[in-house]
């Protein structure tokens, strides 16, 4: 039996909070030669192993959407229009950048649910004190419990009335908690609060889920919340910033959810030139899929991603972007190189874009990030990583659009 009493005792033992602090259950993943271990650092962009306390997203995940209204305001907005602020662009987007393989499911309400304080009783905010989260969850479940079997459902999705007069738009995030709710016969480990304007943040709810599948941030947060948050991935990733030129996920991060094959990763290893074909990364849609109305997601089976490992935690990956699926309004098309370290956690950098053009910026009309806006090399020209000693010169073009590249290593092993 659903019991409201349960999730009580449950939330009133546990402070919710951002970092997981449970262990972590690995299961094997990759043996690939250039798979990154998967370190203690949160949201690790280790690959060799998948941490099992998060859902991953090799099957179809079925999500519930709570709305939640407030005793001091009247909302404006009905369920149904909240809910189309989301989706279907969030199922999209994961099921262009999935290439088909992995579909999201969302189960919206269709009416309020009223929570029994005052929206500005929770104190709302970015940075969120674990007390007045926990109290916000506590009541959520509460609420919701009278109509939501949890047993269900994989995600859950707490939005809350946009208008109310405590809620506060830039506190959206996922609440990792210390304990797991325990409700309907099953343990919620993560929920997504929604804090949104009406309309939202371009893609903010797949960011946002992102964080579901063991995704870190890919933004730099300055210590005094000013200037630049993208320097360190630009447009080129949702986990950076989902107002991106090109939020399609990288391919070192469709590698880490499953959506690549093995055969489409290619460990660049020893010295000297290696010469391979760089299929392009965005999803697309063959002439006679659009005319049929069916899209065919994926351009094909060939590789996606190559990786020179550089150290025991670190690797630089060289993948195709152009205007394409999610990313077809990217600036600048080209070959895109990428640090990546698995031992830097969640907006610490784990993932760094190298700008093989530096001292040159674009599209300042809509890029997060101009100076890294025109960062991949393009066809014809040649860049040697600094400090790396690895060299990558893009020979050619292949009719069906692939990338011809030769990248050259000094680094042995």
């Amino acid at each position: 039996m659903r019991s409201v009493a349960a999730v009580f005792t449950t939330m009133s033992a546990l402070a919710a909070t951002s970092i997981l602090t449970v262990p972590s259950v690995a299961e094997p993943f990759s043996t690939t030669p250039c798979a990154l271990h998967r370190t203690d650092a949160h949201h690790s962009e280790g690959v060799d192993t998948w941490n099992r306390s998060y859902a991953r997203p090799s099957r179809p995940l079925d999500a519930v959407m709570v709305f939640l209204s407030f005793p001091d305001s009247a909302p404006r907005s009905t369920p149904a229009e909240l809910a189309a602020d989301h989706f279907p662009a969030t199922s999209r987007f994961f099921e262009e950048a999935s290439y088909g393989r992995f579909t999201l499911r969302p189960h919206p309400l269709k009416r309020w649910l009223r929570m029994p304080r005052p929206s500005a009783s929770y104190a709302i905010r970015r940075d969120w004190s674990a007390a007045q989260r926990a109290a916000y969850l506590r009541d959520a479940f509460a609420v919701a419990d009278r109509d939501v079997d949890f047993s269900r459902y994989d995600i859950v999705y707490f939005v809350a009335d946009p208008d109310a007069p405590g809620v506060d738009s830039d506190a959206t995030k996922v609440v990792n908690l210390d304990t797991p709710v325990r409700v309907d016969g099953k343990d919620v480990r993560r929920v997504v609060t929604v804090f949104e304007n009406h309309p939202p943040d371009r893609l903010v709810l797949a960011h946002e889920t992102g964080h579901l599948f063991d995704l870190p941030d890919l933004y730099h947060r300055p210590a005094d919340g000013k200037g630049d948050w993208d320097t360190y991935v630009g447009d080129w990733d949702l986990m950076g910033s989902q107002f991106g030129l090109a939020p399609d996920l990288f391919a070192w991060h469709k590698w880490k959810l499953g959506w690549l094959e093995p055969r489409q990763v290619v460990c660049v290893r020893g010295t000297g030139p290696t010469r391979l074909t760089l299929e392009p990364l965005a999803a697309g849609e063959t002439p006679a899929a659009r005319t049929a109305g069916s899209p065919v997601f994926g351009l094909g089976g060939g590789v996606k991603l190559a990786v020179v490992r550089t150290g025991s935690d670190s690797a630089l990956a060289f993948e195709a972007r152009g205007p394409a699926g999610s990313d077809h309004g990217v600036c600048r098309k080209g070959v895109l190189v990428y640090r990546v370290h698995s031992g830097a956690a969640s907006g610490d950098g784990p993932i760094e874009v190298v700008d093989a053009h530096p001292r040159t910026e674009a599209c300042w009309e809509g890029s997060v990030y101009p100076p890294l806006a025109d960062a991949p090399v393009d066809l014809g020209e040649s860049f040697t990583v600094p400090g790396d000693g690895v060299r990558v010169e893009v020979e050619d073009r292949t009719v069906s659009g692939a990338w011809t590249v030769k990248i050259t290593s000094k680094i042995v092993g």
